[in-house]
């Protein structure tokens, strides 16, 4: 089953702001997180269950070569975005029920 992707816009915001953290390092390499971001995003609608629980129905995917982990909820026929975080950050100040 694929299931209707939503990034909330918090979600993002994150993005934006990793993406342009990452270019501002090294030129291309926002691009690059993006690419690999989206490859987890597409398994994530593909599949979104194979991913563990972190807290309530709140499920984690990391991200290959970056430190980051894409937050979500399933609802039904849709996965819902509700964060892109770094794993160093504190899960705790995004935290929705």
């Amino acid at each position: 089953m694929n299931y209707k992707l939503i990034l909330w816009q918090d979600a993002e915001k994150d993005l934006a702001q990793a993406y342009k953290w990452y270019n501002e390092k090294v030129p291309g390499l926002g691009f690059d997180f993006l690419a690999v971001v989206e490859r987890v995003l597409e398994s994530i609608q593909d599949n979104p269950l194979r991913f563990p629980v972190m807290y309530r129905k709140v499920r984690r995917a990391l991200v290959s070569r970056f430190p980051f982990g894409i937050f979500f909820v399933t609802e039904e026929e849709r996965v819902v975005v509700l964060a892109v975080m770094h794993t160093a950050r504190d899960p705790a100040k995004w935290r929705h029920p």
